[in-house]
């Protein structure tokens, strides 16, 4: 029988992602916004934003703590959230 409520959640992404909390900045021509980094893996992450803050398809993250700019392609949007892809 399968769906069963005890049975854990299928893992569908390809990389594993650890959980993180950074302070970053998406920045895109004559624009930045400040967001919170998640759910980090070697390419890509979640990100939120402020609900409302428009942010478009490619741009470059800066993350703060790691001193390091990334560019990025939006892959997913849900409300406030954005998983992206890092090259």
């Amino acid at each position: 029988m399968s769906g069963n409520s005890d049975d854990p959640p299928i893992e569908r992404r390809s990389h594993l992602r650890m959980p993180v909390l950074k302070d970053g900045t998406i920045i895109t021509e004559g624009m930045k916004v400040a967001c919170s980094v998640r759910n980090q893996h070697a390419h890509g992450a979640e990100l939120r934003v402020d609900p409302g803050v428009v942010v478009p398809d490619r741009f470059v993250l800066h993350v703060h703590a790691e001193g390091v700019e990334y560019r990025a392609v939006v892959r997913w949007r849900k409300n406030e959230r954005l998983g992206i892809q890092i090259y």
